[in-house]
């Protein structure tokens, strides 16, 4: 069985690969260019290529049953909530607990990625035009916080120039262990480059040769006894480079599986005259990373750096209430000389 399918006049001038994913926004680019290249699918009377751009009088002819498609990333019962939308960029406030990407040990969790296809149809049922959001970069599946989706293919590689140029600008939140020694209004730079760690999957370690240069900005936001809210800068894009570099200097994340000392944090590791009520568990204060994507900042698209769009994630509740009791119960007392 074929399915043809004519090019809609608003999506002439697309290249091949794109206008499929907008025609299957649930199929993977990659997906599209394996069947492109083994003739599953095909521009009628075209010579195959992915990159050819489709035209008004062309003809899209598919040689696939709908049950050899890939079945799709799931978005599940969680949506999408809009920080920042303009015609070419969106802004979403990630959740803490799901992952970016399909996991690679259990595909069909869901996942941003999910999430952004399910919101795109959503809007195009609402009568909006059919959009491909595409990631433009990745925080870890237990941070919450900003992420910068570009809804089409010329903003992704605007954004990812940005990214390489460095003119868009990050601001994460850190709870970390001990009292980071940075004076208050100043920024401290950690630099140290980073590798993977081949003995333990998916961790990363600081190298002294080897490794990829990476650049961190730290300074003090908020202090307690013992601990301490730090802002971080990142200048670079490791993975794990926060938590990497944060470790390395001594002052691990409050909650980092990898990288800290705890799993959780309970009030009863910070309050010493905390007690537990008969017959039930103590609820972790802070279930996951103490880490908070709090802001990120990028030039507009098509103003060559002039102007310059912003978006914040506010505080999720768990992370709040940590900070809350924090300075409640370990207020900061500053040393007397």
């Amino acid at each position: 069985m074929v399915t043809y399918h004519p090019v809609p006049e608003e999506r002439v001038g697309l290249e091949f690969d794109e206008f499929l994913c907008l025609l299957y926004p649930g199929v993977s680019k990659g997906f599209m260019r394996r069947a492109i290249r083994e003739g599953n699918i095909e521009i009628v009377g075209k010579e195959p290529r992915e990159t050819r751009r489709v035209r008004m009088q062309d003809v899209i002819a598919v040689h696939l049953e709908e049950s050899e498609f890939p079945r799709r990333v799931r978005g599940g019962k969680t949506k999408i909530e809009v920080l920042f939308e303009d015609e070419s960029v969106l802004v979403i406030n990630k959740p803490a607990g799901i992952a970016v990407e399909p996991e690679r040990w259990n595909k069909q969790a869901p996942c941003i990625t999910g999430m952004l296809l399910e919101w795109a149809e959503a809007q195009v049922a609402d009568g909006a035009e059919a959009v491909r959001p595409r990631l433009v970069h990745r925080i870890d599946k237990d941070t919450s916080g900003a992420l910068l989706v570009a809804k089409n293919l010329e903003t992704e590689r605007i954004l990812r120039k940005g990214f390489e140029a460095k003119t868009i600008e990050k601001h994460y939140l850190a709870l970390v262990e001990g009292e980071f020694p940075a004076q208050d209004g100043e920024r401290i730079a950690i630099e140290h480059s980073i590798a993977h760690e081949p003995k333990k999957e998916g961790r990363m370690k600081v190298v002294e040769t080897k490794g990829r240069k990476s650049h961190t900005d730290v300074w003090v936001e908020q202090r307690f006894r013992g601990y301490t809210l730090v802002g971080c800068a990142p200048r670079t894009g490791r993975t794990h480079q926060i938590r990497v570099h944060l470790a390395y200097e001594g002052f691990p994340l409050a909650v980092d599986t990898f990288y800290g000392r705890k799993d959780v944090l309970n009030l009863s590791d910070i309050k010493s005259s905390y007690r537990a009520k008969t017959g039930a568990p103590e609820r972790p204060l802070m279930p996951r990373l103490t880490l908070h994507a709090l802001s990120i900042c990028w030039p507009r698209p098509g103003t060559d750096g002039e102007v310059m769009d912003r978006a914040e994630a506010p505080l999720p509740t768990d992370f709040a209430r940590t900070l809350k009791q924090m300075a409640k119960v370990r207020p900061y007392t500053p040393p007397r000389y």
